[in-house]
């Protein structure tokens, strides 16, 4: 392994649904071996086995991925799901929460920006009182999620611009903006201040960090270290060969 995070600039994290073959627990150890911070994507009930391991949760879950804040007749529910959240990641001291826009529905992207905006000032009192960030998620919608809102950085940070909350960012995950706009060394240099956390993952095909995809991570790694960025970078590959193996690996490059 011989591989220590903590040398490092960046405070790096894993998501833990990539590793669903594996207990929590022993995933739990493997991470904290490679001097990793957390574990991205966790529900409460999980909190208490990362902690043994000296590990936060890098970034609490939610509400539904297609059923988000763009679309109003979702808002009760995600809402109520965000407010769970907020209070759990707030007892445990802990920074993140994640949530989405959802699926357009036909829903044009003027009025899912206001719609956004609306629910997002019914419930970011409460993260901001709790010392909590509402974290968008910038997902693709050419490959993986089709009909997702917030596929484009520019749209994420005018909603965060308009929002004007330092306790709502976005989630620039390098993999889905590599397929939506490319040109992300670029995009994380102009717009870094709109970004609270980066997930990382191979493209095409969301695997390992290695020679068979087409962005150069320890480049990508030094431009967001190089932004001054004090949150949490978190790997989010599925690995066609072994995965500590490439856990380690991806370690390595992101250790700038």
């Amino acid at each position: 392994m011989n591989v220590d995070a903590k040398q490092g600039r960046l405070n790096q994290a894993v998501c833990g649904w990539c590793y669903e073959h594996l207990p929590l627990d022993t995933l739990a150890a493997e991470v904290a071996a490679r001097g990793m911070a957390g574990i991205d994507l966790l529900e409460p009930a999980q909190f208490e086995t990362v902690k043994q391991h000296g590990l936060i949760c890098t970034m609490v879950t939610s509400h539904p991925l297609e059923e988000g804040l763009c679309d109003p007749q979702y808002h009760a529910m995600c809402l109520e799901k965000l407010t769970a959240s907020i209070e759990a990641t707030a007892a445990e001291g802990w920074p993140n929460v994640i949530c989405f826009t959802g699926n357009a529905r036909g829903i044009d992207r003027e009025t899912g920006m206001r719609n956004c905006i609306t629910a997002l000032e019914k419930i970011l009192p409460l993260a901001e009182s709790r010392g909590v960030t509402l974290v968008m998620e910038l997902l693709n919608s050419r490959v993986d999620h089709p009909d997702y809102m917030c596929d484009r950085s520019e749209w994420g940070v005018e909603l965060v611009r308009r929002v004007g909350s330092k306790h709502f960012r976005l989630l620039f995950d390098v993999y889905h903006m590599q397929i939506m706009e490319g040109d992300i060394i670029r995009t994380i240099e102009q717009h870094h201040e709109a970004f609270g956390h980066y997930h990382t993952a191979g493209n095409p095909g969301r695997h390992e960090l290695d020679e068979h995809q087409e962005l150069r991570y320890p480049a990508i790694a030094r431009a967001i270290a190089d932004t001054g960025f004090a949150g949490y970078l978190a790997h989010e590959f599925v690995a066609k060969g072994d995965p500590l193996a490439a856990l380690s690996d991806a370690v390595r490059q992101c250790t700038v």
